[in-house]
């Protein structure tokens, strides 16, 4: 089984398709060495990097605060909405740089982001929630019903609830709306963010099957923010690790599960009680290559 690696030690990801130099090709969604700064004063994230294949499922991990969600968000180009600004380095999209393109774009581009706690339009019924997410899109009738349709498909208790206003849907069908409207924009990439939070686990494991089979039938890219460690790891093929806006620790997903500091750490597995990544070799040896 393969280590995982401190975060220093860069692994290229493989995938599927034309292969480069020792078997391995570029990433398709590549994030280099950003730092993010809010109200022109607060550093929250500090040289991270990650990279997202074609075809991949990757997890963003980490505790409460550690910078997932402003990963996303520098990756989506919300932060200017938060006072918050991309001020060095670079993201890139298919070997172009989007840090600069609007939202907007960046959606008919095919990256669009599924925000934390859901945001369905509460006084919409859930159809017209998902018919939301094709605004950017200029699409014919037909093909708004087979994309509706398709939704569907991935997502049958919606098609029970489509009459229904989402404000009184359960947290799991918001949750499933949330994420349909995204498909309605035909994506390539969906960043996912705490799809698990709030949500019974039952419906949590139903959430990550439908989006191992996006995955697998629709080809969709999924970069996954997420607190739920043993699931996340679960369904990823490979998992950054961040605290306190660092990444400080990455490797292939079932490498990650069988670390003993992620277990420690992230899985409760352990019975000397919970420790920082600061008092672990990988994130020393990570400091002093950052000094």
């Amino acid at each position: 089984m393969e280590r995982a690696q401190p975060a220093n030690h860069r692994h290229p990801l493989p995938r599927e398709g034309g292969r480069g130099e020792g078997g391995l090709v570029s990433a398709y969604l590549s994030i280099n060495n950003i730092e993010v700064i809010y109200d022109h004063v607060i550093l929250v994230l500090k040289g991270v990097s990650l990279e997202v294949p074609k075809g991949g499922i990757v997890a963003l991990l980490g505790a409460n605060g550690a910078g997932k969600t402003t990963t996303l968000k520098a990756i989506s180009n919300l932060l200017r909405a938060e006072r918050g600004e991309v001020t060095k380095g670079s993201i890139e999209f298919e070997g172009k740089r989007v840090d600069q393109l609007t939202p907007n774009d960046l959606v008919r581009g095919g990256i669009i982001q599924v925000m934390e706690g859901r945001h369905c339009f509460a006084h919409l019924t859930v159809e017209e929630n998902l018919l939301t997410g094709a605004y950017t899109r200029k699409q014919s009738r037909a093909e708004l019903k087979r994309n509706l349709e398709k939704v569907y498909a991935y997502f049958p208790r919606l098609k029970q609830r489509r009459g229904s206003q989402s404000g009184y849907t359960s947290g799991g069908e918001q949750q499933m709306t949330a994420i349909g409207r995204a498909l309605m924009a035909n994506p390539q990439t969906i960043l996912l963010d705490e799809p698990s939070m709030g949500l019974a686990p039952q419906i949590v494991e139903e959430i990550f099957e439908i989006v191992r089979d996006l995955n697998q039938r629709e080809k969709v890219s999924f970069l996954l923010a997420e607190q739920n460690t043993m699931v996340a790891l679960r369904y990823a093929d490979f998992g950054y690790i961040l605290e306190n806006g660092r990444v400080v620790m990455e490797g292939e997903a079932a490498g990650l599960r069988d670390n003993e500091d992620v277990k420690e750490f992230y899985l409760g597995l352990s019975s000397h009680g919970r420790k920082s990544f600061r008092d672990v070799k990988h994130y020393r040896r990570r400091k002093r290559w950052l000094s």
